[in-house]
């Protein structure tokens, strides 16, 4: 866990770097994020949340064993060096349950940590900010700061009772919604000041009061809103001047750097900005799958022009079948008339497509168009057309070299903008 305690110090040194925290559960996009950390000889992040990963199966399917074998199946795959692997896990709290009572849903929460840490997931944001039944939606930092560092001693508990490394800590209430927005983004105002420093003082009173205190030289950070969000077609890009005030927080916190969620979509040099002031933690998700879903929709394509039999947008044909047969993912998010959802459930920067691509028939509409294009060197030209994101790439091209060369797209944005500044 080196790389994650030394953000802080190197923010005070005057050489600040960060780190991508991927979040996602695509076998794509983990495969090629551990294979491009080998070649950059970087330490990879890796987080889960709550909802896709817990104690009985998230909507994954997996627990949190789980998802520690799959990601270092991954890693043994693509020849990473695990010992530099990191695993989060995000928003460990009681969201999921949050229709029940709050002590039953807290005692969900607990076994959901317990199997968290003893996983093996080092870096776990504590995030018991939510209400739940009968409760307002949004605790105050009192009742919020309690709950964690209840869930914080479990935590430490689990790692003693396992001979593990206790765990780094992320306190705070992530700001963006996760995924994206699905409301209009006018206005959006970074945290304020008093509201951050009222958010560290209050855990550190209560962590104490609790007798969890030996983790608080553990926290390394807190989730704030920098004024950063994307939604189904817009993207909110940092404004470094209106965080001006934000930032001042760290220069009086020198064992904490922020966290920033829902960075998917920042150009790279709002990217690097936001490492140098001390948002060391860059959350990506979303962003990656989308890459991942433009390129192989290029593909799909490609391949209706290389052969007749495949037919016309083969692919994206089956996923709108798919999303129509079963819009639980999509419908309540995504308003408006007929074909502005049709063009949403596709192509909305919020990429709740994603949830799809593990589906039978969504694995089989791939498998389809990986046979069509199975030997071929795609022709360059047709590249250019429909998959212009790797048209700079030297050497013959492929289906799963296009859909490698997209993830690394945004991987580079952020591999550039987290190395020491």
């Amino acid at each position: 866990m080196t790389t994650l305690l030394d953000l802080a110090p190197a923010r005070r040194s005057g050489k600040p770097r960060g780190i991508a925290s991927i979040c996602s559960a695509h076998p794509d996009v983990i495969g090629t994020t551990l294979a491009h950390g080998r070649e950059r000889g970087r330490e990879v992040l890796i987080e889960a949340t709550c909802n896709q990963v817990n104690q009985e199966g998230g909507y994954t399917g997996m627990t949190p064993a789980d998802f520690r074998r799959f990601v270092f199946e991954k890693a043994k795959a693509a020849g990473y060096d695990t010992a530099k692997l990191i695993l989060g896990g995000d928003h460990l709290g009681p969201n999921p349950w949050r229709q029940l009572e709050a002590e039953e849903a807290m005692a969900k929460a607990e076994a959901m940590m317990a199997a968290y840490v003893a996983a093996g997931f080092g870096k776990i944001h504590l995030d018991a900010s939510m209400g739940c039944k009968g409760e307002p939606e949004a605790l105050d930092d009192e009742t919020t700061a309690g709950r964690a560092a209840r869930l914080t001693r479990v935590a430490e508990q689990t790692a003693r009772d396992n001979g593990l490394p206790p765990p780094v800590y992320i306190i705070g209430t992530e700001v963006p919604v996760p995924g994206g927005a699905w409301h209009a983004l006018d206005g959006l105002q970074p945290t304020a000041a008093g509201a951050a420093r009222q958010t560290i003082e209050t855990h550190r009173t209560i962590f104490r009061q609790q007798g969890v205190e030996a983790a608080l030289d553990r926290v390394i950070g807190l989730v704030v809103q920098p004024g950063v969000e994307f939604g189904h077609e817009e993207v909110v890009v940092y404004q470094p001047d209106k965080a001006r005030d934000l930032v001042g927080v760290l220069d009086n916190e020198p064992s904490l750097v922020f966290e920033a969620h829902s960075t998917d979509y920042q150009p790279r040099e709002k990217l690097t900005r936001l490492v140098a002031d001390g948002f060391a933690i860059l959350k990506v998700g979303p962003g990656l799958t989308f890459a991942w879903r433009e390129a192989l929709y290029g593909l799909d394509l490609i391949a209706g022009e290389l052969d007749a039999s495949y037919g016309e947008r083969s692919l994206a044909k089956a996923m709108e079948a798919l999303m129509l047969a079963e819009p639980g993912y999509w419908q309540r998010y995504y308003q408006g008339d007929a074909a502005s959802q049709h063009v949403l459930r596709h192509y909305s920067y919020s990429d709740r497509i994603r949830y799809y691509w593990p589906h039978p028939v969504a694995a089989a509409a791939v498998a389809r168009l990986s046979q069509a294009l199975a030997g071929r060197a795609l022709p360059p030209t047709l590249v250019h057309q429909f998959v212009p994101a790797v048209t700079g790439h030297e050497g013959p091209l492929d289906m799963a070299t296009c859909l490698s060369l997209a993830i690394r797209a945004v991987l580079d944005d952020y591999a550039e903008a987290t190395a020491a500044q």
